[in-house]
């Protein structure tokens, strides 16, 4: 299992994890944004913004 970048904690995914697919930590709450499977690696997903029609 990864570890979360944000507590270091063990993140569990599914059995076939995608790229770019978000989950969340059960120790810290953060969303995670899965960025490789091979190996897998985790980032901190970034924030969506609204962007009000612009």
């Amino acid at each position: 299992m990864p570890n979360c970048p944000g507590c270091e904690g063990s993140v569990a995914l599914e059995e076939n994890p995608r790229v770019n697919e978000i989950v969340e930590c059960g120790e810290c709450a953060t969303e995670l944004e899965i960025i490789s499977v091979d190996p897998v690696e985790l980032a901190i997903a970034p924030e969506v913004e609204e962007d009000w029609g612009e």
